[in-house]
């Protein structure tokens, strides 16, 4: 343990339905605000599905395994008959053959079963993006309970309905069908946490509930490890992007397009991808239809170290997301000290920084636009050590995940209070608005 426990530290059960980095944001999030969390001297122990998380020393995990319906090299797998362990994995495969995802539902009901049989080991139940109706059990076991949403993923459905067509545009709809029951437990968790002031005003406004309900706490990346090198040479002419998922609202074919445009003045440019894309998908299209395969490179699976050296050795950052509800792409590069080319997508702007002073912003899909910033950068290396060096100060100054643990145990506590507040009846009596007391 990096802190010695105390009469003040917290015993939290962090929840991930999903919670490998390579993942996404939220197995970053799962794994940083843990690690945190014990540096300040709380007791930690995550639960999740697979993938499973990569944690650091000192954090606790128990696995909840689900099937693991998607995992490769065989998705939408059917499982074998004496994988079948309870009812609970029934509907799971019932959810995948009927075209649903059923991950999100399925974990809560585990992680509520598993902590009826807990419920002294914790004062804390923080979920983190499930929203599964399980989570609903566990006032009715004493236990006060908070989460976490970083973007309302109805985002992420609008702009894939909108570029899907035909038989995907159906099966599109019931694939995101387990936002309804996140809306509906949204609704009644007492007390949400988010990433930014525009990811808390689209979830009061995609998920209903009270702005009252939201906190938005900032977070951040290690600014020790993910520093500027000056012994790591500059590859000329690099682009280096994030790309989590291969979906529209990353915009990555967006800035495929525009690195046609850039080559066309800087024919020695080339995009590094972190990620991977499907190979009959839109941005694979894309890259066939410019005929930029040579000029673009996707790299997966990265460690931090590899990544942070990756960074390094660009000469340009872009975010260029249609939305995000954070962006920890663009702190990360900040920290590296990276000139960074942004939209101004839902929290990008919040994060990034000012256009001009820490940032090329452009609006979102407009690849002329992408390509002119890009072209600027390339072409102006005293702009990029401006841009870059003020980048780096902004991530050091607003964004740590000390910071962020430190204000995510405030609303513990807070939370905590309020249930020993409402006395010993709360879970019997929810209040009119269904919110439950805890």
């Amino acid at each position: 343990m990096n802190a010695q426990f105390s009469a003040s530290s917290l015993r939290i059960a962090l929840l991930s339905y999903r919670g490998n980095p390579y993942s996404g944001g939220q197995g970053v999030y799962i794994r940083n605000l843990s690690r945190e969390l014990v540096a300040l001297g709380h007791r930690v122990e995550v639960f999740a599905g697979q993938p499973y998380p990569i944690l650091d020393p000192g954090v606790a995990f128990t696995p909840l395994p689900s099937l693991d319906l998607y995992r490769q090299p065989d998705p939408f797998r059917t499982p074998r008959p004496r994988e079948y362990r309870d009812l609970i994995d029934v509907l799971e495969v019932l959810i995948m053959w009927t075209a649903g995802f059923p991950e999100p539902a399925t974990f809560a009901l585990r992680a509520a079963r598993h902590l009826a049989t807990r419920r002294a080991d914790f004062d804390v139940v923080h979920d983190n993006q499930c929203l599964g109706r399980g989570l609903l059990k566990l006032p009715k076991l004493g236990l006060p309970t908070l989460a976490t949403i970083h973007h309302p993923v109805q985002v992420d459905r609008a702009l894939e309905l909108a570029a899907a067509t035909g038989l995907r545009h159906i099966t599109l709809r019931r694939w995101y069908g387990f936002i309804r029951m996140q809306e509906r437990v949204a609704h009644r968790i007492p007390e949400i946490i988010t990433v930014s002031s525009s990811s808390a005003d689209q979830i009061a406004h995609y998920f209903g509930v009270a702005p009252e309900r939201i906190t938005a706490i900032p977070i951040g990346t290690d600014v020790e490890r993910f520093s500027p090198s000056p012994a790591v040479p500059k590859v000329p002419g690099r682009i280096v992007t994030t790309a989590s998922a291969d979906t529209p609202l990353k915009g990555l074919a967006v800035l495929v397009e525009a690195l046609a445009k850039v080559r066309a003045e800087h024919d020695h440019a080339e995009l590094v991808v972190i990620g991977k894309t499907k190979p009959d998908g839109p941005v694979a299209r894309t890259i066939d239809r410019f005929g930029l395969a040579p000029y673009i490179d996707f790299r997966s699976g990265l460690s931090e170290d590899e990544l942070v050296g990756l960074l390094r050795s660009a000469e340009i950052a872009c975010v260029p997301s249609l939305y995000e509800g954070f962006s920890l792409p663009a702190i990360e590069a900040m920290a590296v000290g990276l000139p960074l080319v942004s939209t101004t997508g839902g929290a990008i702007p919040e994060v990034a920084g000012a256009d001009g002073e820490t940032t090329l912003a452009v609006p979102p899909g407009e690849a002329p636009a992408l390509a002119a910033a890009l072209i600027r950068l390339l072409g102006d290396p005293a702009l990029r050590e401006r841009l870059g060096a003020a980048g780096r100060e902004r991530a050091v100054r607003r964004f740590t995940w000390r910071a962020a643990a430190a204000a995510t145990a405030d609303r513990y506590r807070a939370r905590i209070a309020a249930c020993d507040n409402a006395g010993p009846d709360r879970a019997a009596s929810q209040p009119a608005e269904g919110i439950v007391p805890c």
